[in-house]
Formats: C-alpha cells, structure tokens, sequence
C-alpha cells in the first residue's frame, strides 16, 4: 500500500470522491450510522491517503492542536472491508502519526475511539482516558498517546 498526506486543497476531485464515499461505505451503510460525516473540518484537516493500484483502500485524517481536540487529531480512521485483515489499519496509523510529528512537531495526540478497536490502539501506544459515551450511536472512548506516557 502506498501512503500519501494532502491538505484538502491538494486532493483532486477523485480523491475527494473516493475518500468520503470510502468513510460513506464503512460509517454510514456498513455500521448503520445516520450521522453529519461532512462536518466541515476536511479543509482544515491534512488527509492520510492509502492506495492500492490508485484505489484508497485505506485513510484518515489529521488536526494539528486546537483544531479539532486540544491535542493533535487523528480522526476517520478507516479500511475498506475487503482489505482488512492486512494490517493497513495499522499501516495508515503508523503514517498518521508520523505525519503529527512530522507537520506538528508534537507526540501527544487524541482520538475517539469506537470501543470495539480498544486493543487495536492500545497496540499503537494509546491509553484510554474517562468513561465510555456514546457518538451517533455508537459506544466511544477518548484516548491519547505520548511518548511520554
């Protein structure tokens, strides 16, 4: 897989065709999830893009500080369920953070993560911090990473 970052303004109508009806697929139709996924924070996001033969099969989105949490962001993480199972998710999570460091000179980043995905950040050096709550519906945990935890 290869892996590329592009602030909004930088993707081509394809990607940005693809890449939401990507985040379409999984959260809304695949999960049941009536939520607002065009939230209007894409253009403030950079965008971790995952090809495959030029297809995105795999993708998040980055916030720098204040932009989304008061932490760095990692948000949208998400691979086509017919990629899954090879480690892209892990993959796209390595690039993601790399990118916050790279572009926003930082190690501390948050999330909201689904619960079911515990173990699979865990791995990637998040903790959880609080209660779990509920986003459109789904059980949620907010969790961060610092190389200093």
């Amino acid at each position: 897989m290869e892996i590329n970052c592009c602030s909004f303004s930088s993707l081509s109508t394809i990607q940005l065709y693809e890449l939401l009806q990507l985040r379409s697929q999984v959260f809304v139709v695949e999960q049941d999830c009536v939520y607002q996924d065009i939230d209007g924070n894409d253009q403030k996001a950079l965008h971790i893009l995952g090809t495959i033969k030029g297809r995105i099969v795999a993708y998040t989105r980055i916030f720098k500080p204040g932009d989304y949490l008061e932490k760095a962001a990692i948000g949208r993480v998400v691979v086509a369920a017919d990629f899954r199972k090879r480690d892209f998710g892990k993959a796209i999570m390595q690039a993601s953070i790399a990118a916050i460091e790279n572009y926003f000179n930082t190690t501390d980043i948050g999330l909201s993560a689904q619960t079911y995905l515990l173990n699979f950040y865990n791995d990637l050096g998040f903790y959880a911090l609080g209660d779990t709550y509920l986003e459109d519906g789904i059980p949620h945990i907010y969790m961060e990473r610092s190389l200093m935890s």
